[in-house]
């Protein structure tokens, strides 16, 4: 072989032309259309489920943030009611004939007021089940009676220690006694 002859290919024939690449049929066609419409069609719905997902997302965040302003008092309160009780243990054993205690008496239950009402401002509520049906979900049961024609059975009968809820979610159960 000379130095200027090219060395035979045994299929030159066989390159395809640029007009072979650019041969596709119609139906080759459709099915790539009908890949490319099912391909968006994934995207959008991949899309939808996304944004859902993101409202979802947000709504749990707001929800979550306003139960944490709501219940963000929850364990400060508890410990506050110690104080209301205290305060109803001194008004119910004073002597309101005394004329020395007279003031004490009213100190005590204006401070009572106040600091009633301003648990009230913050979602505090108090449950004073005296004469109503048993609840376990808010009532403590710490004694029964036999029931009477005054207390049906399962009627609170006393309370020993009201219940108060923050802001609809029991904060403490109401220390009761129960008819039987």
């Amino acid at each position: 072989m000379s130095e200027n002859q090219l060395p035979e290919t045994d299929n030159v024939d066989n390159v395809p032309s640029d007009a072979d690449f650019l041969e596709v049929t119609e139906t080759e066609v459709e099915v790539l259309t009908a890949r490319v419409a099912e391909l968006e069609a994934q995207l959008k719905d991949t899309q939808l489920r996304a944004q859902a997902e993101i409202r979802n997302i947000q709504g749990r965040a707001d929800r979550e943030v306003t139960n944490a302003h709501k219940f963000a008092l929850e364990k400060f309160s508890g410990g506050l009611l110690e104080v209301v009780d205290n305060l109803e243990r001194a008004m119910a054993v004073a002597n309101p004939q005394d004329d020395s205690l007279k003031s004490l008496i009213e100190g005590l239950q204006l401070t009572h007021k106040v600091f009633i009402d301003t648990l009230k401002k913050f979602g505090v509520e108090a449950v004073d089940p005296t004469g109503q049906p048993f609840n376990a979900e808010l009532h403590q049961a710490v004694a029964t009676q036999p029931a009477s024609e005054t207390h049906p059975a399962n009627t609170v009968i006393t309370a020993f220690q009201k219940g108060y809820t923050l802001s609809g979610r029991l904060l403490r159960p109401a220390m009761v006694v129960v008819a039987q």
